[in-house]
């Protein structure tokens, strides 16, 4: 039930399970729809790279779309006033601009993944800054 990048993970809940405690499958199948009408609007095709499964290699004036496990980076960044939700955002968003920050961000948009492994990762997805 685990995609392979989910096995790559501790933690991380599989995106098939609806009744497990943390499970993610419900919001993950809600969004789908949203994500396929943005990928099929005429205009967006030249704006948006898909990350993985537009390619790992994001072309230069691309807007990216990615998938994120909050959980990766949480305990980097401290809570503070905000709702669980809001501290997911600002550790995916701090996280971001942080690996910018340092010139290391295109080394988690290039996993080490052997070529049977790619090919997974280009059908199943991947989790952005699993490595």
């Amino acid at each position: 039930e685990l995609r392979l990048c989910e096995q790559w993970t501790a933690g991380a809940k599989s995106v098939f399970q609806f009744d497990v405690q943390g499970q993610v499958a419900k919001s993950t199948h809600a969004g789908l729809p949203w994500l396929l009408w943005l990928r099929m609007m005429y205009e967006a095709k030249a704006l948006i790279h898909f990350w993985p499964f537009d390619g790992f290699e994001v072309p230069e004036g691309k807007s990216v779309v990615a998938e994120v496990y909050p959980s990766l980076f949480r305990r980097r960044y401290p809570k503070e006033d905000r709702t669980g939700d809001e501290h997911d955002a600002f550790c995916v968003a701090a996280w971001l601009a942080e690996m910018d920050r340092r010139g290391t961000l295109d080394y988690y948009f290039k996993p080490p993944l052997s070529l049977p492994e790619s090919r997974i990762a280009r059908l199943e997805g991947w989790i952005l800054g699993v490595c």
